[in-house]
């Protein structure tokens, strides 16, 4: 694929974000499905509930534009996930397999941050004001969705932060 202008490159930024949350929506499941710590376990579920939401908005996204959804692979989460899941499975401890879990539930979030925060300020350059309709929150344009997501991303990773320092990590470390 040969990008030739800046709405190109938002379209395929879209793409790759797109695709990245759908995987992980997948690896949040599978992570789910381990026995971990009961507030990790309701942190991921938030997560997991917080990105459906993200997913149905990043397609609101692209209909605004015309568009179909359509994902382009995203190698930068697609290592992130394998290098996640190598790691995990060399853990026998559970409380240090929670602690490398969190990790790679934010490694992700901060590259979910990254693309966001990038998409914003493109959206906003290139005066992406297409409205799409919200359920709870009225009209709103497409800058103003991806930064209601990136918050969203940034205040996930907070609670990740928060809940390392006070719990998991200090479990892992005892």
């Amino acid at each position: 694929m040969t990008i030739q202008s800046m709405n190109e490159l938002f379209l395929h930024g879209l793409q790759d974000i797109y695709y990245a949350e759908s995987q992980v929506a997948k690896a949040l499941s599978e992570m789910m499905n381990e026995r971990i710590d009961s507030a990790l376990f309701d942190n991921l579920e938030h997560h997991a509930e917080e990105t459906q939401e993200q997913i149905k908005r990043i397609e609101q996204i692209f209909r605004a534009l015309g568009r179909e959804p359509q994902g382009v692979t995203c190698q930068a989460i697609l290592g992130l996930i394998e290098e996640a899941d190598e790691t995990i499975r060399a853990i026998e401890d559970e409380k240090v397999r929670d602690a490398a879990m969190l990790a790679a539930a934010q490694a992700m979030e901060r590259y979910e941050i990254t693309r966001y925060g990038t998409l914003v300020a493109w959206a906003d350059q290139l005066g992406r004001t297409g409205v799409v309709e919200q359920k709870h929150l009225g009209s709103l344009d497409i800058v103003d969705l991806l930064q209601l997501t990136l918050d969203e991303e940034k205040n996930q990773d907070a609670r990740l932060t928060a809940l390392a320092e006070s719990r998991i990590n200090r479990q892992a470390a005892a």
